[in-house]
């Protein structure tokens, strides 16, 4: 199986290119799509400069100033991740909430050779929430940030595979990765590597199919379900983990049964009971095979894909004293505009969002729908009534220009 290695070119990002073109591979994202994603490791040197995004100062700001708790961190040495009562207490005086992470004890498990994992960055600082978020967009796929923090010559977990797709930023610092091929190609999210182990460690002993170092800027992505392991060398390694949640077939096959099941719901053939002491249910299996493969073909699961997708991401931050400002400033002419990473899909009259649904007159949908194409509009153009109405609801935010 072929990695692609590029050479090294600009990589300042250009307008019209996503994320993943932009700052992560200097692929398209057909070309992406078709050559690699779900399908092989890509390693790309010099992708970007990733400073404005993480660094070691932002390590030591979450962990010392920030007052975050579990799980928004985890500490792993030597393959097995440690308790959290040894690296949290009190936050004392007016903080006595009890799992906020102890700066000191992680300092002491981290010179002791502990890897430190700062988890779900998205929504603790700020450059990952917004980089997250675009490359969502590029995938339609969810992506949530991690960050591991290796002291020099340790690694915080053996061989292994992730149940997600993963781009590796490299940040600080210098990591050796050592790739193999999957034993489990394409794991779901209830099959982790640990129902693998054995296979797992086997596999790792083999000749691999990437060994190499990772510098500041390179990115190395990774399908799911391929093993890797990683070492920090002579210095301190940062690294983000991009992962991508991937919505998979099978998903898609649980939310077509879920429809499926709700029409059954309504049928009373399906609602009476079984007859007194069954033994072998093979007629009425036969008839219910008969309802659900039906069922099966009239259902259609898009409506409850779709608000599964948006349950599984957020919306872009919103500050609601600048939306109060906003709502309560509105004239003729006031910009807005849709709020990103909305997930918003106009269903005949009914506007669904990641943060509900209003149901819209005849001319209101024809207004939104205007809004869904994206750019600054104006309560002349919408109308003001409705720009109240969505200001409130948190659908449009102030366009700032």
């Amino acid at each position: 199986m072929s990695v692609g290695s590029l050479d090294l070119q600009d990589t300042a990002a250009d307008h019209g290119r996503g994320v993943l073109e932009s700052r992560l591979t200097r692929l398209g994202r057909e070309e992406f799509a078709r050559d690699v994603w779900a399908r092989t490791p890509l390693l790309t040197r010099a992708a970007s400069d990733f400073s404005d995004l993480f660094s070691p100062g932002a390590v030591d700001e979450l962990i010392a100033r920030r007052g975050l708790r579990t799980p928004f961190l985890r500490v792993a040495k030597n393959g097995t991740t440690l308790p959290e009562a040894s690296f949290t207490s009190s936050g004392g005086v007016g903080a006595t909430i009890t799992d906020q992470l102890d700066d000191t004890a992680l300092w002491r498990a981290f010179a002791d050779g502990a890897t430190l994992v700062l988890q779900a960055l998205q929504r603790t600082w700020q450059p990952l929430t917004d980089f997250t978020s675009a490359l969502s967009t590029d995938l339609g796929h969810p992506v949530q940030a991690n960050a591991y923090v290796t002291p020099p010559q340790n690694r915080g977990f053996d061989a292994h595979y992730d149940v997600h797709d993963v781009f590796v930023l490299q940040i600080a610092g210098t990591k050796r990765w050592v790739i193999h091929a999957p034993v489990h190609p394409d794991p779901l999210r209830d099959q982790p590597w640990t129902d693998h182990r054995a296979a797992v460690a086997e596999a790792a002993k083999g000749e691999p199919v990437i060994d190499t170092l990772l510098e500041p800027g390179d990115v190395l992505y990774l399908p799911r379900g391929w093993l890797h392991a990683a070492e920090a060398q002579g210095e301190v390694s940062v690294h983000l983990t991009l992962g991508v949640h991937n919505w998979t077939r099978h998903a898609l096959a649980e939310q077509l049964v879920q429809s499926a099941l709700a029409l059954l719901r309504d049928d009373p053939a399906m609602r009476a009971s079984l007859p007194l002491g069954v033994d072998a249910p093979d007629d009425d299996l036969a008839f219910v095979r008969e309802r659900l493969a039906a069922a099966l073909t009239a259902s259609d699961p898009v409506p409850r894909f779709h608000r599964a997708r948006r349950a599984q991401g957020r919306p872009e931050p919103m500050g609601p004293l600048a939306q109060l400002a906003a709502l309560e400033g509105v004239t003729a002419d006031t910009p807005v505009r849709l709020r990103e990473a909305l997930a918003a899909r106009l269903e005949g009259s009914r506007l669904s969002t990641r943060v509900g649904w209003l149901d819209l007159a005849e001319a209101e949908a024809e207004q939104v729908r205007r809004l869904l194409d994206g750019g600054e509009h104006t309560t002349g153009d919408l109308g003001q009534d409705l720009v109240v109405r969505l200001l409130r609801a948190g659908v449009v935010v102030p366009a700032t220009g």
